[in-house]
């Protein structure tokens, strides 16, 4: 088994800044070309082939109440002194919302940083993001960012890694009716959330840890993403040698998920092993990998999207990448015409392993083909009802 970060140690960088802005070393600059060349392109989703496909994403009445999130937005709006809640605000329209980044560096950092916020006004905040989130999908966000704290422990850089360090925004007017939405966005951390109505769509959500096992310091013992991987080795484990061999697409583990920052219109070809050549079984073990993602969403909202990932579990791909006996390092990704998760383990970048270990993980959930941002249902709601506007681009 590959090591946890024992033995690793943190690794000499240059003076860098995940608080503010700072002037980029060299090595470092092929990280604002990603962002500029990203936020360049208007927005057109993730596709197979560079054509989202029409039609899997209606307007439509879930039955599931949003009222709780719109009221928790209206008192952490309430509770801002008037500049805060001015960086907060954005057009529904802002390119913001495409301005994220799970690298601790700060690039386009946006909204309020909960490190500069009150206790009470951080409560609010976080009772914001949580009334989006499962219990689970809520702890998962908080351990994410309890672990930033560790890896701060670890390197003694607070420039750069922090429990707090991580910004929300704010995009439109909450509304019963109208579309508004939110997002926090920080190292490891970013959930994208749009609120059309009774409808919600949750992407893109990138979670990831380095360290995944706080071994030391405030939280020791704390762990994340054991069932992430635990759900995906399952799955493998579960696969025929031949089958096995299908879903293998990869003898490495990838540097990165492709799916990640500044990759809002990745053309990415299905690949692996189809959900339709699996055992009942076996999909069972594919669906259960499924929930572990689409149920970090509010348990009513989760269970709308896994019905609507049911309607096209033949259609869905298992791929993996790495060990094809799960005992060491690997990736894994599952991609359907409305779901993308990947998995992914990595070299240290806090850590000195240059080689990928257990002990850094990334994690992205995407809606292809168009509905990222709840893109699409923006664009049939603004043709439904302001027919005499345009819809917003969002980049």
């Amino acid at each position: 088994m590959t090591s946890w970060y024992s033995g690793f140690k943190p690794r000499q960088v240059p003076p860098t800044s995940g608080r503010r802005p700072f002037t980029w070393p060299p090595a470092l600059t092929h990280f604002r070309q990603l962002a500029e060349t990203g936020m360049a392109e208007p927005f057109t989703g993730l596709t197979t082939d560079g054509t989202p496909l029409a039609g899997l994403f209606p307007v439509r009445q879930t039955g599931v109440a949003t009222r709780r999130m719109r009221d928790a937005a209206e008192a952490l709006l309430a509770a801002l002194a008037p500049a805060q809640r001015t960086d907060a605000c954005f057009p529904l329209d802002s390119d913001a919302w495409r301005a994220w980044s799970n690298v601790h560096l700060y690039i386009m950092r946006h909204g309020v940083c909960l490190d500069d916020m009150t206790a009470a006004q951080r409560e609010l905040a976080l009772g914001l993001v949580a009334e989006g989130l499962s219990a689970q999908g809520f702890e998962s966000a908080r351990n994410v960012m309890r672990l930033n704290h560790t890896i701060g422990e670890i390197t003694g850089s607070w420039e750069d890694f922090g429990e707090w360090l991580y910004w929300l925004s704010l995009f439109g007017t909450p509304s019963a009716d109208e579309p508004w939405g939110w997002q926090i966005d920080g190292h490891h951390l970013i959930i994208n959330c749009l609120v059309l109505g009774d409808q919600l769509v949750m992407t893109p959500v990138f979670m990831g840890s380095e360290p995944v096992l706080a071994e030391t310091g405030q939280y020791a013992g704390l762990r994340v993403f054991e069932a992430e991987e635990t759900r995906g080795i399952a799955l493998m484990r579960a696969l025929t040698p031949r089958q096995r061999d299908r879903a293998t697409i990869g003898e490495r583990v990838p540097r990165e998920v492709a799916a990640g920052q500044f990759r809002d219109n990745l053309v990415l070809s299905y690949a692996g092993l189809r959900a339709d050549d699996l055992s009942g079984e076996q999909q069972a073990l594919l669906l259960a990998a499924i929930e572990t993602y689409v149920g970090r969403t509010e348990a009513g909202h989760a269970a709308v999207k896994l019905a609507e990932v049911r309607e096209h579990l033949a259609a869905t791909y298992f791929a993996w990448m790495g060990d094809p006996t799960a005992e060491d390092v690997f990736y894994y990704r599952i991609h359907s015409p409305v779901l993308l998760v990947e998995f992914d383990h990595l070299p240290g970048i806090a850590l000195d392993n240059d080689q990928p270990s257990r002990n850094h993980i990334h994690t992205v959930v995407r809606t292809p083909n168009g509905n990222d941002y709840g893109k699409d249902l923006l664009r049939q709601h603004y043709a439904r009802f302001h027919a005499a506007q345009p819809a917003p681009a969002g980049g």
